[in-house]
């Protein structure tokens, strides 16, 4: 498109949106690379959080959670899920919309052992989104995983990543006048050309 220029030109909308993040990893104080993760429940109702995405892959955005949480339930019943991106210091956001698989390999290792001890500790001690009777009953867990653990613990068979592979990325930035720049990458199937074209505000 003749006028997608700038901090939207390219024929990768991945290789786009690692540059923004880039750009934000420099200016944003907190987090840049958390997402809004929204997903459905078997009923249909929506449900978000906050989620730090930790990869955008040649096809793919990669995050890591509890498979025996909520989220992970509905990502695994539904096989579909969204996020929202959003800066405030650039005054721009990336929604992305796609099919989910779970990253339970090598992959899932190595990123796990990349974690602070006490990180992987707490994924061990923690049974997300289930019922917890106090603060010092989940320190109590923290501490008999540890005994257990030890110094290196593997990573456990409950807690893994999951793959966005995209069929829709907006790019969307801020405009005078509320006149904002966006433009919708959009494919039928991963497998499939993107279609870009912009959006009115």
């Amino acid at each position: 498109m003749s006028d997608r220029s700038g901090i939207f030109a390219g024929d990768d909308p991945f290789a786009i949106a690692r540059a923004w993040l880039a750009e934000a990893e420099t200016s944003e104080p907190n987090d840049p690379n958390a997402i809004a993760l929204a997903t459905v429940d078997e009923t249909g109702l929506p449900n978000s959080r906050m989620v730090l995405l930790k990869e955008i892959e040649d096809d793919a955005f990669v995050f890591y959670t509890n498979y025996q949480s909520a989220k992970a339930r509905e990502l695994d019943q539904a096989g579909k899920a969204a996020f929202v991106m959003h800066w405030k210091t650039l005054r721009r956001q990336i929604r992305v919309r796609g099919l989910i698989a779970r990253e339970d390999g090598a992959k899932a290792d190595e990123y796990f052992r990349s974690r602070s001890l006490k990180s992987r500790l707490g994924a061990w001690a923690s049974q997300q989104s289930q019922p917890l009777e106090s603060r010092a009953a989940l320190l109590a867990e923290v501490a008999k995983v540890t005994a257990k653990q030890g110094a290196n613990p593997a990573r456990p068979p409950f807690w893994g990543g999951y793959r966005l592979a995209p069929l829709e990325i907006e790019f969307w930035a801020d405009g005078a006048f509320r006149l904002h720049d966006r433009f919708r990458w959009r494919r039928t199937e991963v497998s499939a050309n993107w279609e870009v074209v912009r959006l009115n505000p």
